[in-house]
């Protein structure tokens, strides 16, 4: 793994920090509450191939890998405009579809993913499961008459269904050899009979809404299951993963940009004929954010590197700790920086108010920090389970 960038990223990070700032976080402030998404800044960043980087070239991609998207959504968080949908439905479904669909699938799907026309949902999480995918309840059964699959379930905090085209969902088939149900993954398009969606009231302030989904003997064809219905967690773990390091990359992005605005404020607001920022109670606080989000960077990186090399077991581990660490990086920064500039931090001139309650966003989706030191206790260091 090269610990310097390449002349290739470095001029990614360029590029796509220019389409950042083109928008900044003035725009994307005001989407957010006009209530709808940031689709200029999603529509030109797909035009430029941005939105697929990491999909294969034959189907409308750049042909990189989750290194360069993650690099896409760091850049594009960093301007103070973070896109969330990144990270479900390029760097999950596309990924997913890309490693494991047919290739009906891949042509119905990855160009317009690639091109930002299409965008993809991602339903996972339940009400009773909570981070514990083997107590997934939604199932799929097999209409013997037609071979169609009927699922029926319930999903909970799936962001962006009202704008997606269709939600790739995972729910569990019984295992024809042991009875034992094992997860599969269904696309299922936005207007499907039976699949119903409500809005979640949150308080969070964001571009793309958070859902219930109710899905009542939803009917699909043969063609809506992605992959081989025997593959079981490694299908699942080949989209969870790309989920953890751009859940990363978008913890490290909203904590640059966090950290700009302290420092800029730090440099320019002189109290008693200095600038704050030469106050160690000032300066060392920022200097130590900027070394946790750096830090958290290394390891996003290595943790891409790993996946795109294909070491999905390698992948598992490192994406799970650059996860922790940048969610971890991410709060302390927006937090330093909010306290930097005292009142003016929460005013709507600086944008950093709403990003209290982002950053937490990256500390308990898609899985817990506790979740991450259970599988780094005992997966990592060999330490029996408390559960």
């Amino acid at each position: 793994m090269p610990l310097i960038e390449s002349e290739e990223h470095k001029a990614l990070r360029a590029a796509v920090s220019a389409l950042g700032h083109k928008y900044g976080r003035a725009y994307f402030t005001r989407t957010v509450e006009e209530g709808r998404p940031a689709t200029e800044l999603w529509a030109e960043a797909g035009k430029l191939g941005y939105l697929g980087v990491n999909l294969p070239e034959e189907h409308g991609g750049g042909g990189g890998g989750i290194a360069e998207l993650s690099i896409v959504l760091e850049e594009l968080g960093a301007a103070g405009c973070p896109l969330l949908l990144m990270v479900v439905s390029p760097a999950i479904c596309g990924t997913v579809i890309a490693r494991f669909g047919t290739d009906e699938q891949k042509r119905t799907w990855l160009p317009a993913l690639a091109d930002g026309t299409r965008v993809m949902a991602f339903g996972i999480t339940e009400p009773d499961a909570g981070s514990n995918s083997h107590r997934i309840t939604t199932t799929a059964r097999r209409d013997p008459a037609t071979g169609d699959w009927l699922l029926t379930g319930r999903k909970v905090f799936v962001s962006g269904v009202d704008i997606a085209d269709a939600t790739l969902i995972v729910g569990r088939t019984e295992d024809a050899r042991t009875g034992r149900l094992k997860p599969c993954l269904f696309i299922v398009p936005r207007d499907t009979p039976g699949f119903e969606r409500r809005k979640i009231d949150m308080e969070l302030s964001a571009a793309e809404k958070q859902f219930e989904l109710v899905l009542d003997d939803v009917r699909l064809p043969a063609g809506a299951l992605v992959g081989d219905e025997d593959a079981g967690l490694l299908q699942l773990f080949a989209g969870l993963n790309p989920e953890r390091i751009m859940t990363a990359a978008f913890a490290i992005g909203m904590g640059r940009f966090a950290l700009s605005r302290a420092v800029e404020y730090a440099r320019e607001r002189t109290v008693w004929k200095a600038p704050i920022g030469s106050h160690q109670a000032i300066a060392h606080p920022l200097a130590q954010a900027h070394i946790d989000l750096e830090l958290a960077r290394l390891m996003m990186q290595k943790a891409a590197h790993l996946y795109d090399a294909g070491d999905d077991a390698g992948a598992g581990e490192a994406a799970n700790m650059a996860k922790y660490a940048a969610g971890e990086a991410c709060v302390k920064a927006v937090d330093q920086a909010v306290h930097t500039l005292g009142g003016n931090g929460l005013t709507r001139e600086f944008g950093l108010a709403s990003l209290i309650t982002a950053a937490r966003v990256s500390r308990i989706a898609p899985v817990s920090r506790e979740m991450i030191l259970n599988y780094v206790s005992h997966q990592t260091l060999g330490l029996p389970k408390s559960y």
